[in-house]
């Protein structure tokens, strides 16, 4: 049996298991009223597992449940998460300190669940010759100093075009900017301003296949979704280079912009019925949705784990506040929980 019969027999399986745990639907609301929503916001990285889940939910429930997605940021995503605006937080980093200690002082209490894994994308035009780049390289392109004195791709390595470098890439509510600014400048949030900043990756497709010199990142779901329009680097991350792909991500050699995906959970939200049935069936049908959009699933075992956390709404976070680059797969599985607090 394949790989990707496996992952579908298991999501499959996982689907019957919540099906017999998922509480009975509430009773419909008046007409008046209409039907219960649930909000998500967060991560437009996360956003195409999310959508995907969110509209396969809603044909079941035949609008007895109305799921609302937006694509604020990983940042602004989890300002409104834990003002008590969102039941789900779309995240693709680890939630920080400051806001745990937010979340916390307001009283929210939320279950952490990796959802899939991803690898982070350089993509450039088409037409550009560079095949593949270094971590070093992409910090001498990317590091606050490099801001309006590295211009063109030849300032960056002798080899490469002389040709202008624009640059595109996540805003700052990002968390995909937090997670490459991390691994590459070696600490988050460190990154020259000089270039086009959006919060939605198609605006930074666009950029990228209209202008021969640009260069920009986003996760691989949206590379995926436009090959044919861009060209994604090898990355070099000290043992030669290697492409992003579903297979290099999932063995662990892409390095060090895999990274993995997260949903979080409003704890008190849990206990209405809808709120509960949708987020079971968002894991139980986690690998299916996220291998569709482009992303790398997680082990079935891993979902089973996720289910039990949700359904027994444990609270917390594996990461104490901190992001972790170059986390593999496997690692990812073996960090226990810790408690909505920062441990110092």
């Amino acid at each position: 049996m394949t790989l990707k019969s496996l992952m579908t027999a298991g999501s499959a399986a996982l689907a019957a298991v919540f099906v017999a745990l998922a509480p009975a639907p509430a009773a419909a609301q008046g007409a008046a009223r209409g039907p219960f929503t649930i909000a998500i916001d967060g991560s437009s990285t996360v956003f195409p597992i999310a959508e995907a889940v969110a509209e396969s939910f809603q044909q079941q429930n035949q609008g007895r449940v109305r799921v609302t997605v937006g694509e604020s940021g990983t940042g602004g995503g989890f300002r409104k998460f834990c003002r008590g605006e969102t039941h789900i937080s779309n995240a693709s980093r680890p939630i920080t300190a400051s806001e745990m200690s937010t979340c916390l002082q307001a009283g929210i209490e939320y279950v952490e669940v990796p959802i899939a894994f991803d690898g982070l994308t350089v993509v450039v035009h088409p037409s550009n010759p560079v095949r593949s780049i270094t971590v070093a390289e992409l910090r001498r392109i990317w590091q606050p100093s490099a801001q309006g004195s590295v211009n063109n791709w030849r300032q960056v390595n002798a080899s490469f075009p002389d040709l202008a470098l624009q640059l595109f890439g996540p805003g700052t509510a990002s968390g995909t900017f937090d997670y490459f600014t991390e691994a590459v400048n070696g600490k988050s949030k460190s990154s020259r301003t000089d270039y086009t900043p959006s919060e939605d990756d198609n605006v930074i497709v666009q950029g990228v296949a209209s202008n021969p010199g640009a260069m920009g990142y986003f996760g691989l779901a949206y590379f995926e979704e436009n090959r044919a329009r861009l060209r994604a680097l090898a990355i070099d991350g000290g043992r030669g280079p290697v492409e992003p792909s579903v297979a290099t991500v999932a063995n662990g050699s892409y390095q060090p912009l895999s990274r993995p995906l997260f949903i979080y959970i409003n704890a008190a939200a849990l206990r209405r019925p809808q709120v509960a049935q949708f987020a079971q069936y968002f894991v139980a049908n986690g690998a299916r949705y996220s291998q569709s959009v482009g992303y790398i699933p997680l082990p079935a075992s891993a979902y089973q784990s996720y289910a039990q956390r949700v359904t027994q709404r444990q609270t917390g976070s594996a990461f104490n506040g901190t992001n972790e680059v170059g986390l593999t797969i496997q690692e990812l599985l073996a960090r226990p929980l810790r408690s909505g607090r920062v441990q110092r």
